[in-house]
């Protein structure tokens, strides 16, 4: 399938059907999309909550009461249900971590160029961290690249999501103790398939994009 396809055919789906399932191969294949996806100096500042029976979607769900449970039967019924989480901090131990792991893959050719990456990735963390202030929010950034890499790489293979900030974040938070494991949930990512009476497919509601002209400059 060419790009302009995908990207036509995938939407924020509004109601799945319940009765279908995606594929263990299939879904190896999203993990792969979450493992795999880029992040500034490879930091890979996330966690995934994969919730895919009954009861591990209704501990999600937990999120979308009151005033988010329009997005309770999105949950629900979904295939599977992702919850993206954020790193709170990225500590001297996690960038060891990191550093430990990646050498042991095989990443560096020489100890020179394994430590100028970890000065490189602490001199990026600590600039956030004490020049812009704004550290877990970067953190969260990747998480978003994440997001979006996900959802065309899911379109490609045929899976239908909906991305979703429409959930108490607190509550999820306090279902899965992500605070106190150094986490936070960032947004919600429902997968499954369209159902034929979903208003929002492409075919009932068109895509709108603003034109090249205005969102161009092409040097």
């Amino acid at each position: 399938m060419k790009i302009k396809e995908i990207l036509h055919q995938r939407y924020s789906t509004k109601e799945f059907d319940p009765t279908r399932k995606i594929s263990s191969e299939d879904f190896e294949q999203v993990k792969m999309l979450l493992r795999m996806s880029p992040s500034s100096t490879n930091i890979q500042p996330w966690h995934f909550i994969i919730a895919d029976t009954k009861e591990g979607k209704a501990r999600v769900a937990k999120g979308a009461q009151g005033f988010y449970q329009f997005n309770e039967k999105k949950i629900m019924d979904a295939s599977h249900v992702i919850v993206f989480c954020a790193r709170t901090d990225a500590d001297n131990d996690y960038m060891l971590h990191l550093l430990e792991t990646e050498d042991k893959d095989g990443r560096y050719p020489n100890d020179e160029i394994k430590q100028m990456v970890f000065g490189a990735r602490n001199i990026f963390a600590n600039m956030h961290r004490y020049d812009y202030k704004d550290l877990q929010h970067w953190m969260e950034k990747q998480v978003y690249m994440n997001m979006g890499n996900m959802l065309l790489g899911v379109a490609a293979i045929g899976i239908d999501a909906l991305p979703m900030e429409g959930v108490d974040m607190k509550l999820i938070d306090q279902e899965f103790n992500l605070r106190e494991n150094g986490f936070t949930a960032v947004a919600v990512i429902s997968l499954g398939y369209r159902t034929e009476s979903d208003f929002n497919t492409p075919e009932k509601t068109p895509k709108s994009r603003l034109p090249e002209a205005e969102i161009f400059t092409i040097l």
